[in-house]
């Protein structure tokens, strides 16, 4: 009887997957709006996911695990399936494979077999187990924070009103003191907080403006490169383009196929995709290093160390400007999460392989990153004669080969040859090895090299140095084994390895510009958040009569809490100082900082580069315009991504076209050389004056 009870459950629950899915075909093939959106995205980021645990037999893992690698095996899912069908459509006489038909139907076809082999393998269904959490004013309170965040940029576009904001800034940071100073707090609220927390902060700033904005990063081509894509309804790796960087971001399957199945399947406009999907995605990387950490220490100061990462700026700057790395962190961390975690060996392998995959082909920079960890932890395992059972030779082998394979016959090796560039760069600029310069203004800034311009500035930057000071004082107390943390082989090298290479990007000269020191540094902190705990409790130890925890806990509130206020430039804001933050302080922001060093789109040069894009044949013209709007607007929303600077020595040659956006015509300004240079519009009038103007 009791056989047949636990039959009828697993029917139930894989008959309930059926239903939901049953109910996002008939939304899509009657493009229902919002249910088409929100029911698909949803289905597609979750359902297919716990199939493949369910079908690997994966039952090892925990509750807050199996939730992760449902996100991380639905959107390898979508990326791996999505390039199947990308190649073997041809073959089929399927000209546009990434169409919505063909989508549907392997993706059915996936899930029902998936559905069909549960069914008759297994006679019961236990995924996460849930229980009823336990309803208190903090848990409202936490599940609020996210909805002030998209209210709140909601807020700054239409009325250019930043209160809300700033309410949220102050609810994320009581509800931290709170949690985290309170003894009768269940520590089953965590990774609530940690989810909840990452996703309104990265909302608060991927929201504000109805358009992408670059941030001086690389979102213009990665969003040029899925328009190809997506237009074409086919991938096509052997595609000309422009320029060698597009040919390199054209190799990333997680910006091209990956929003391209998110933008036919489901209709969600091409911008949104990257301002809400793939942040989405993004906030489940703390809560992935929350579970990883929580391993080593007390679930509290996991809890505090993800903190840590949420705060740091790169998180909801940089990071939302780059959505192939959103992508690839998760994949990161899931690896990290199989190499620390105990998991029989097939389903291990099985995982690792899945998992590399999809980091491979989602950013080259991070799975280089990843494969110098797990080698380097492999070759310092063996030395010291502590064989590793999770890092296996084989393994390491897999990652470079599948690494090395996709990245030489994809794009005519135009990745493996950008590594090459960068290792002669670096060579060249050993030459210049006493010259601080050499190493970038971050890393001078970090180590308080560079004079700040303001006293608030200079408060920050005390803040700042005091989390870096704690990080550097945890890991002597690992060394020292003066802890009460301690971390088992492959993360103690690993956390050893992420040391030196912070030591590396500031001793080697060209080292830190070129891997980009904020963001590297960011990477990091996956392996070096929890040192600033056990700083914390190493300074705290000999000198509390309190009880340790609490007298850690206290510390580090009174450290992070001012570090992550400054970090969002609330206090800034607060005081009308000078502010970077474009949600905060967009509306009182220099034009040159706003339009030029962050590249702000709005809805008049949108329409003006639709415009261009459609009615002038520019392989017949020569195009002229403000290097800063060429390199934003125009090559996301025009599709152009050339076209010569406008300077004072500009000659418009005959049919030639110029092109201005907003800070051009309203804000009157020309940019020239990375903003080394600029002009008031009247000063260069001089190049318009035999023009027809439209």
């Amino acid at each position: 009887m009791s056989s047949l009870i636990a039959k009828w459950k697993s029917f139930d629950f894989l008959l309930l997957i059926l239903f939901l899915q049953l109910i996002v075909n008939v939304t899509i093939f009657l493009d229902i709006p919002v249910a088409r959106q929100v029911i698909g995205f949803l289905y597609f980021t979750f359902v297919p996911g716990i199939l493949i645990i369910k079908l690997l037999k994966i039952n090892e893992i925990e509750r807050l695990e199996k939730f992760l690698f449902s996100v991380g095996f639905s959107v390898a899912f979508l990326m791996i399936t999505g390039l199947l069908i990308n190649e073997l459509g041809p073959l089929f006489g399927i000209s546009t494979p990434l169409s919505t038909l063909p989508l549907l139907l392997i993706f059915n076809g996936f899930i029902l077999a998936c559905v069909t082999l549960i069914y008759f393998r297994d006679e019961s269904f236990k995924f996460w187990g849930i229980k009823p959490h336990e309803f208190s004013p903090l848990t409202l309170l936490i599940t609020i924070i996210p909805i002030l965040s998209i209210i709140g940029a909601m807020f700054i576009n239409i009325y250019q009103n930043n209160s809300l904001l700033l309410f949220m800034l102050i609810a994320i940071s009581l509800a931290f003191i709170v949690i985290v100073s309170s003894k009768k707090i269940s520590s089953t609220i965590y990774p609530l907080t940690v989810l909840m927390i990452a996703i309104a902060i990265v909302y608060h700033s991927s929201i504000v403006s109805n358009y992408l904005i670059s941030l001086g990063s690389d979102v213009p081509s990665e969003y040029f490169v899925f328009k190809v894509t997506e237009s074409n309804t086919h991938w096509d790796s052997t595609i000309f383009l422009p320029n060698p960087n597009l040919g390199k971001y054209h190799t990333m399957l997680s910006i091209t196929i990956l929003p391209t199945i998110y933008s036919t399947l489901f209709k969600i406009d091409p911008t949104w995709i990257f301002k809400l999907i793939f942040p989405f995605i993004f906030a489940f990387v703390p809560l992935g290093l929350y579970q990883i950490w929580q391993t080593y220490t007390s679930k509290k100061y996991a809890f505090i160390s993800a903190f840590l990462l949420i705060a740091q700026a790169t998180f909801y700057t940089e990071m939302l400007r780059l959505n192939r790395q959103m992508i690839a962190e998760l994949f990161f961390v899931l690896l990290l999460l199989i190499l620390v975690k105990k998991m029989k060996p097939i389903n291990k392998t099985v995982c690792f392989m899945i998992f590399s995959f999809a980091l491979v082909t989602s950013h080259y920079a991070l799975a280089t990153i990843f494969l110098f960890f797990i080698s380097f932890a492999l070759v310092s395992l063996t030395i010291l004669k502590r064989p590793s059972r999770n890092i296996t030779v084989s393994m390491v082998v897999f990652f470079l080969i599948l690494m090395f394979a996709w990245y030489i016959y994809t794009s005519k090796a135009i990745v493996f040859n950008s590594f090459v560039e960068v290792g002669n760069y670096v060579y060249q600029q050993l030459g210049d090895f006493f010259n601080p310069a050499t190493r970038g203004s971050d890393v001078l800034r970090g180590l308080g090299l560079e004079t700040p311009p303001t006293i608030w500035n200079a408060i920050s930057r005390f803040f700042a140095y005091l989390t870096e000071a704690l990080i550097a004082i945890g890991f002597i107390a690992l060394i020292t084994k003066r802890t009460s943390i301690h971390m088992k082989n492959e993360y103690f090298v690993f956390s050893t390895i992420a040391v030196g290479l912070l030591a590396m990007l500031i001793v080697v000269p060209g080292l830190a510009e070129t891997l980009n020191m904020t963001r590297f540094y960011h990477v990091l902190l996956f392996f070096l958040a929890p040192f600033c705990v056990m700083g914390a409790e190493f300074i705290v130890k000999p000198f509390s009569r309190l009880k340790g925890e609490f007298a850690v806990s206290v510390l580090l509130l009174l450290v992070l809490v001012p570090y992550f206020l400054f970090q969002t430039e609330f206090v800034y804001e607060i005081v009308g100082s000078d502010c970077w933050s474009v949600p905060l302080s967009g509306y009182r922001m220099n034009p040159i900082r706003l339009y030029g060093h962050f590249g702000y789109v709005d809805a008049y040069s949108v329409y003006g580069a639709q415009w261009l894009s459609k009615n002038v044949n520019i392989n017949f013209s020569i195009l002229y315009v403000d290097e800063r709007v060429r390199d934003n607007v125009l090559t996301m929303y025009g599709m152009i991504p050339g076209g010569y600077p406008l300077s004072n020595t500009t000659m418009v040659a005959d049919k030639g076209v110029v092109f201005l956006g907003t800070l051009n015509v309203i804000k009157e300004i020309v940019t020239f050389q990375g903003l080394q240079f600029s002009w008031n519009t009247s000063e260069i009038s001089f190049i318009f004056e035999n023009l027809n103007i439209i």
